[in-house]
């Protein structure tokens, strides 16, 4: 009898996804709980798991399908390796046999090296972000050494592999006078060098981040204003206490726990930049729930930082990691994307100088941080070199006028140049 495979819900206001991925292919064996089907949503990519354990039917969705939550998908027939497999463990003892169905198993008394094992492991479950690489460069993941948690591949794990120099294939040994092998690009004047194209199907995500982006600009009256930042104190405070504070909170203390504790401040002295329009009215919060920008394979992804005004920097700092960590697996859930009543957006770590970032609707601001470098100040009637930042808020300015905007930069500015600030509240 087959199991029936069903879209699970999938969030708030959400009803349908993109099919991106099989995971599982038609007569392999599959667990319960297994992975099996990686569907795309306007957010966040979301893994199918299977109800239960046999072997994987038929596929009613093809890659590419848009999918309704609660429609079938695919069947999973009873019996086969998964069932048997989860029903017992094998004895510690005996040797397990990593062969799937039909294959030859002649040579299951001998046990695999250890090194195998740790191989092929971890690779029964890849994260949606990874699957699509392995997929995309035809690469196999059983060949792969994993970095991740319990041996698991990371992206950047595939990626080096796809970039890694190819295997060269045997063969008969040249010819004396052979000539050598023609470079790939060749000269005007000696041919006419092959143009390839492709085209990708854009994702889900990559299509909602096009169509919300240009809502933003086509809804708001959208101004940017600009100010720099002095880093010198927060370098100088860092670089004395990275060592306790790792010790202690067992994390790094980065730039974007200083960021978010001086918009927390700013916010409580212009509050608009917190707030937001729903028809003819304003809304305020008592509250900044951060949407912090993080890159992801498939495109910006922004999760939220819950009252983010009463965090500690350690709290901040561990919060951010992790959200990296599981942007990067694909791993984030829908409930940490949704909401945010204001946005960081750190285009420095990628060696961006300058940018005019777009809001985030209902968002009515998004700041932007940027690159640090030496350049030539004034202080005290002398011209010194000091670590500046350049800041960016862009703004609504059907709810923030140029003065509050202008006031919200200042007192970061305030702020960030002198830390104790952050301390006392003022």
């Amino acid at each position: 009898m087959a199991t029936e495979v069903k879209v699970p819900t999938l969030g708030e206001s959400i009803t349908e996804a993109t099919l991106g991925a099989w995971l599982k292919q038609p007569g392999e064996a599959v667990a319960q709980d297994e992975p099996i089907a990686s569907l795309e949503t306007d957010k966040v990519a979301i893994e199918v798991n299977a109800p239960t354990a046999g072997t994987m039917g038929k596929q009613l969705a093809q890659v590419g399908d848009n999918v309704a939550v609660g429609a079938v998908i695919a069947e999973i027939e009873a019996g086969g390796a998964g069932a048997s497999a989860s029903a017992a463990e094998p004895p510690a003892s005996t040797p397990v046999n990593p062969a799937g169905p039909g294959e030859n198993m002649e040579a299951k008394e001998a046990p695999a090296p250890a090194d195998d094992e740790d191989e092929e492991g971890p690779h029964l479950t890849l994260s949606p972000a990874v699957r699509r690489i392995v997929l995309e460069h035809h690469l196999d993941p059983s060949k792969i050494k994993g970095t991740g948690k319990d041996g698991r591949l990371t992206k950047d794990d595939v990626l080096a592999a796809a970039e890694g120099p190819k295997a060269e294939t045997p063969s008969a040994p040249a010819k004396a006078g052979a000539q050598a092998p023609k470079p790939d690009w060749v000269p005007a004047s000696a041919g006419t060098r092959e143009r390839k194209e492709e085209r990708v199907r854009m994702t889900r995500l990559r299509q909602t981040i096009a169509k919300r982006l240009k809502e933003a600009q086509n809804t708001a009256a959208m101004l940017t204003t600009f100010n720099d930042v002095d880093m010198s104190e927060i370098m100088a405070a860092r670089a004395r206490y990275k060592d306790l504070f790792e010790k202690k909170h067992g994390i790094r203390l980065g730039f974007m726990a200083f960021f978010v504790k001086a918009a927390a401040l700013a916010a409580h002295d212009v509050p608009s930049v917190n707030a937001s329009i729903e028809g003819e009215e304003i809304v305020y919060h008592d509250y900044l729930d951060v949407s912090v920008a993080v890159s992801a394979p498939n495109g910006l992804v922004v999760p939220v930082i819950r009252d983010a005004h009463a965090m500690s920097f350690a709290e901040i700092e561990k919060t951010i990691a992790d959200f990296g960590k599981r942007a990067k697996e694909g791993s984030l859930t829908m409930e940490e994307m949704q909401g945010g009543t204001f946005t960081i957006s750190n285009g420095g770590v990628f060696g961006s100088l300058l940018s005019t970032p777009i809001i985030n609707p209902p968002q009515s601001a998004v700041l932007g941080m940027h690159r640090i470098e030496e350049r030539p100040v004034v202080r005290d009637g002398q011209i010194v070199a000091r670590p500046m930042m350049y800041l960016a808020l862009s703004y609504d300015h059907r709810l923030i006028d140029g003065r509050e905007a202008v006031t919200f930069l200042v007192r970061m500015k305030e702020a960030l140049e002198d830390p104790t600030r952050l301390l006392i509240d003022l």
